[in-house]
């Protein structure tokens, strides 16, 4: 049973719980009881949290009654990814292999989230190191769809998506590698927002350390800026951690874009979409003039794809991490994950730093496109939707396990924000995502474009899934 809560906005929400008008016992108990009723279909958790949270909403609620000053969040359930530190909480990284393992601490992220006043509900599903762009994985089985039970909400945020997708929870902390959060929110029609490299410090240390952000999912861009706010900030754990002021997320969501300097891209270079999603995505984007952005077509972005720089670097870190399982334990894992670490981890040395070095022309070659730009636009995948427990697209058999996804592993190379939103609806009644990529540090005006866009959609839009749990 749904009704209007559970599709309200964060920002609604939080409006509804100062003025007492919501309670936050009342939404924790929603999201909980949502959570436990889908689990048979959706399977969008692997742990749930009843006593911590009803206990962290009374407390919400009691704050809110004695007239205490209110955080970002307070109040709203939301879900954590198994990526990322939840003290005392399991922390298995969605392997079989990590099995019973128990975070000692909460991540920075995590910490944040509370002193902001957000309750955690529980831990939501990854694919096995966040390693798939699908939502499967040995420990936890098959993430569904929330719109189609027989699709993949994506991944590795799966159930971060699905949560979020199926009105569990309006916001949702997942991760980013290679597209972890705008590959599901593509596919499920939500917001994913990964922020500029080391915006969202990262700790514990990741398998994948130059590659992996933490952001956020939520179904809208001012929703989605509001928990990038509340998570984003130096912290001396992350090395990596940018120490500079957060930009005005908020203000970039209500922000005009007359005069943006947007391009347009329908292939990178490389890329191979459906001519229908390429065909929405592009509409998105060209719409964009009539809100007085200057919007140009260009064709290569790259001169090559860079999904060998990428997987050299993110399956060698997790094969690093995984080597003695790999040796001994083979059977603990993702068939699938595990013959792609066997590739990285038979790389020679001269041949890894070699890729190193093409990362950072990458890097530059970005540096010099940005001088004309301020965003560049692409589809965030190049289909609208894959069935579950498929790796890989039928009509893209060619490519491997992540590089089918063509178009969002190139902005973890260069550590550029980015962010995918909703652009429209495919004849096979999915939605379809448009990517906004921003120089770095340039997390402003990725918000605003994405905002932009999503106001060009009709009156009336409705993203609520079809298959109800």
């Amino acid at each position: 049973m749904t009704n209007d809560l559970d599709f309200m906005t964060a920002l609604e929400l939080k409006r509804l719980i100062a003025t007492r008008a919501v309670s936050p016992v009342e939404l924790t108990e929603r999201a909980l009881t949502r959570a436990e009723a889908s689990q048979s279909t959706l399977n969008a958790f692997c742990h749930l949290m009843p006593e911590e949270a009803r206990a962290a909403a009374k407390r919400s609620e009691e704050a809110v009654m004695r007239g205490a000053p209110l955080g970002l969040l307070h109040g709203l359930p939301i879900s954590v990814k198994d990526l990322i530190a939840v003290a005392n909480a399991p922390y298995a990284l969605g392997s079989r292999a990590m099995a019973g393992n128990i975070a000692a601490a909460d991540a920075p992220s995590v910490e944040r989230l509370r002193a902001a006043g957000a309750i955690i509900i529980g831990k939501t599903t990854t694919s096995e190191f966040g390693a798939k762009p699908v939502g499967d994985s040995p420990l936890t089985g098959i993430t569904r769809h929330p719109w189609d039970l027989t699709k993949t909400p994506g991944g590795s945020s799966a159930g971060a998506a699905a949560s979020v997708a199926a009105g569990i929870t309006p916001l949702a902390l997942g991760t980013d590698g290679g597209g972890s959060l705008r590959i599901p929110a593509a596919l499920t029609g939500l917001v994913g927002l990964k922020a500029q490299f080391g915006r969202v410090p990262v700790w514990p240390t990741s398998a994948t350390p130059t590659l992996a952000h933490v952001g956020s999912l939520a179904r809208n861009v001012a929703d989605a800026a509001l928990l990038t706010s509340a998570v984003a900030g130096h912290d001396p754990r992350d090395p990596f951690a940018v120490a500079g002021p957060v930009p005005d997320l908020l203000g970039a969501a209500k922000a005009s874009v007359a005069g943006l300097r947007v391009a347009w891209s329908a292939t990178l270079g490389y890329a191979r979409p459906s001519p229908e999603v390429a065909a929405i995505a592009g509409t998105a984007a060209m719409a964009l003039a009539d809100q007085g952005a200057i919007v140009d077509e260009v064709e290569a972005v790259f001169e090559s794809d860079p999904a060998d720089l990428w997987t050299a670097e993110f399956y060698a870190g997790i094969g690093t991490r995984l080597r003695g399982v790999l040796e001994s334990r083979r059977d603990l894992l993702d068939p699938a994950v595990a013959d792609v670490l066997d590739a990285a981890l038979a790389q020679e040395m001269r041949s890894y730093y070699e890729t190193v070095f093409a990362r950072y022309a990458l890097r530059d070659r970005m540096v010099s496109f940005f001088v004309d730009y301020d965003v560049l636009l692409s589809p965030t995948l190049p289909i609208s939707s894959l069935e579950a427990e498929r790796n890989i697209p039928d009509e893209l058999e060619d490519r491997s396990l992540v590089s089918w996804a063509f178009y969002t592993y190139p902005f973890n190379l260069t550590g550029q924000p980015a962010a995918s939103v909703c652009a429209g609806i495919a004849s096979d009644g999915m939605p379809v995502g448009i990517q906004i990529a921003g120089p770095s540090l340039g997390e402003f005006d990725v918000v605003r474009a994405a905002a932009a866009i999503e106001r060009t959609r009709p009156q009336g839009y409705n993203l609520r899934p079809i298959t109800r749990p």
